[in-house]
């Protein structure tokens, strides 16, 4: 049950009888429907609920939104619990619940458990397709690509909440010069394993010692075999060994944080399954690709430029600033003709809706592939990208050096194995994606209200630290046990009148309305931001029952109002998990 649907839903079949004279009547699927919304007024002596259903209906009506609003106030006065209907400004429909209304409204969280806020089947819509981290598999994974990790899998979390299909997917880009730089950077750690002294790592190779693992592991299988061959020969043999061991090593640190992918994608298997030619052929098919010379770069040209015939895409057909090359001078695909052909792949597998994570420094990319989707599909909306800035890590307010391990940066494992994943993964989505974030390992351990993740975490723990005090209080061991609460009405709620307790349960009442917006918008950090206030609620109650006696939630004396009052908690933690699962986060029930 959601209060905010229910409501919602009532409205759209009251407005069945107010069509305009001689027009059919609107089905309750309407586009002109979907701009219609069921909330919390901002301001909350306005009220318990808010519409703005007569000002979006007041052109397809043909009617004043306030004459509207008008309408429909006898209609709303006479549905169950509502206690006052006003209209406000323009033609706002407010409505005043009875407390009733919020004690269902809790019997409902409690029916549900953390499931509460899970959306059935996303009607209409196809599965949707996640593709996050991604990254070279050239070495370890670093702080940057940890929250694109993170950010990746909650959304991917959320939209399975929200009702969707998810497919969770990694893109190998084990194609290209940057894994023949692999290769050899393994060959010299190869060489050293078999007790050659290599020196200074060379320019242009990667220094970091993680690949010294790499190295004897390929000596241990191979032994001097390749020592003396030539590159043409061990090149390949070396690229293939190291990109399967660093895939492995990826792999393991997204297990740290408990992220699995279900579909690893290969960019060298696209070419050599012949996709890119099939993808650009189905481009060249509808008239988007061409034989053409571009117009010279803006400022200084590069020393290598010149005008040429080159196979090109009509980008700037769908809103990019130029057509973009498909081939380079060699005759070889560019890489962008490759990232084509990934994109068509995942839609000849039927994904409706295609998101990318990506890092910050993709910005500039991301007009040319959403212009190809959009030729791909003939839609606009098919992809979104969702950008991933930088993470400044500090210590204390000062920057983190980098790791020794990587060589030039921190590793996504260094972070996880000194805070926990639970501390990363929150952490991680206490910004939005396109808003930097300062990771300071002093502050993300401290038991602090400025710390959210143990701040969320402690409401959860103090909820069930309260059970327990009440199993022991009222001999009653029971009451630890969350299958005691799930069968509770409004009736055994009635208590709970206090506007502290009902405040609390209507921040519950807003989850499922929550996933759904913040699902609709690829948002996971609103779910952090929601826990947030409702653990600060939660905590500001409990600390009024350190002055205010008769707000404690035991009350040996007055049975019913102490269950009600646990029940009311019980509600609290099952929200506050329902979200954490969302973020990938462990409710805890003690703090250690």
């Amino acid at each position: 049950m959601d209060i905010f649907s229910d409501t919602r839903a009532r409205i759209l079949a009251a407005l069945q009888d107010l069509a305009p004279d001689g027009a059919a009547p609107l089905g309750a699927a309407d586009p002109a429907y979907a701009p219609i919304t069921v909330e919390p007024p901002r301001d909350p002596s306005h009220g318990d609920l808010a519409s703005n259903a007569a000002m979006v209906l007041a052109k397809t009506f043909r009617r004043k939104p306030r004459d509207i609003a008008e309408a429909l106030a006898p209609v709303a006065a006479d549905w169950p619990h509502v206690t006052a209907v006003e209209i406000a400004g323009p033609g706002f429909l407010n409505l005043r619940l009875a407390d009733q209304a919020w004690h269902h409204q809790l019997a409902a969280v409690l029916a549900d458990g953390p499931r509460f806020g899970d959306r059935p089947a996303a009607s209409g819509a196809g599965p949707v397709n996640v593709e996050y981290v991604s990254a070279n598999p050239t070495g370890p994974l670093h702080v940057g690509h940890c929250r694109g990790a993170v950010f990746g899998d909650a959304l991917a979390r959320l939209l399975e909440k929200a009702g969707h299909k998810v497919t969770r997917e990694y893109y190998i880009n084990d194609a290209g010069g940057q894994v023949d730089v692999l290769a050899r950077s393994a060959y010299l750690r190869y060489r050293e394993a078999l007790g050659e002294a290599i020196g200074e790592i060379p320019a242009g190779l990667y220094p970091g010692d993680y690949l010294i693992a790499a190295g004897r592991a390929i000596a241990a299988e191979e032994g001097d075999r390749w020592l003396q061959a030539a590159e043409a020969d061990w090149l390949p043999v070396f690229r293939a060994r190291s990109i399967e061991m660093m895939m492995e090593v990826i792999r393991d640190d997204l297990a740290a944080l408990d992220i699995r992918h279900d579909v690893f994608s290969s960019e060298a298997q696209l070419h050599a399954d012949g996709r890119v030619e099939a993808a650009i052929a189905a481009l060249e098919a509808d008239g988007y690709v061409y034989t053409g010379v571009l117009e010279p770069p803006k400022g200084k040209l590069p020393d290598d430029w010149e005008p040429r015939p080159q196979l090109l895409f009509k980008a700037s057909a769908f809103g990019d600033d130029t057509d973009r090359p498909l081939k380079k001078s060699d005759g070889s695909w560019t890489y962008f003709a490759a990232d084509i052909a990934y994109h068509y792949d995942k839609i000849q597998r039927g994904f409706d809706h295609l998101i990318d994570v990506w890092g910050a420094d993709h910005g500039g990319y991301v007009a040319r592939v959403a212009a190809a989707v959009a030729a791909l599909t003939g839609r606009k909306d098919a992809l979104d990208v969702k950008l991933c800035q930088l993470v400044n890590l500090l210590e204390g307010g000062q920057p983190v050096k980098v790791s020794k391990r990587a060589g030039t940066f921190v590793t996504l494992r260094e972070i996880v194995d000194r805070v926990g994943p639970d501390v990363v993964r929150f952490i991680m989505l206490t910004r939005k994606n396109d808003a930097p974030l300062d990771f300071d390992f002093a502050r993300v351990l401290e038991q602090s209200k400025d710390n959210p993740v143990f701040y969320v975490q402690y409401a959860h723990a103090r909820v069930h630290s309260v059970l327990r005090n009440a199993a022991v209080e009222l001999d009653s061991p029971e009451l630890a046990d969350a299958a005691q609460f799930r069968g509770l009405q409004a009736g055994d709620l009635a208590a709970l009148t206090h506007p502290g307790e009902l405040d609390l349960i209507k921040r519950m009442a807003a989850w499922p309305r929550l996933v759904d917006a913040a699902a609709q918008a690829h948002e996971p950090h609103r779910v952090a931001f929601y826990l947030y206030d409702l653990a600060a609620a939660f905590h500001a109650h409990w600390n009024a029952g350190k002055d205010d006696p008769s707000l404690r939630f035991i009350h040996a004396a007055d049975r019913p109002l102490t269950l009600a009052r646990l029940a009311l908690l019980r509600g609290v933690a099952d929200v506050i998990a329902s979200g954490l699962d969302v973020l990938g986060v462990t409710p805890v029930t003690e703090m250690r």
